[in-house]
């Protein structure tokens, strides 16, 4: 009990966010893509090749 309102207002924010229409600024956008140099990426890139759930032992056997 309880739920009523809560579900209430997830229904008018879904509703909101599905029928509204939003102006997208193209241009900011490519800006904002654009602006990204190549090595930024590349940094970018480096932090998934590191596994960050290997401990470490997983290599080391009896």
């Amino acid at each position: 009990m309880g739920r009523g309102r809560a579900k209430a207002k997830q229904t008018k924010v879904a509703r909101e966010l599905k029928y509204s229409t939003h102006d997208t600024d193209f241009d900011a956008l490519q800006r904002e893509l654009s602006s990204k140099s190549s090595s930024d990426r590349h940094e970018d890139d480096k932090r998934y090749d590191e596994d960050p759930y290997d401990d470490g032992y997983d290599d080391y056997r009896r």
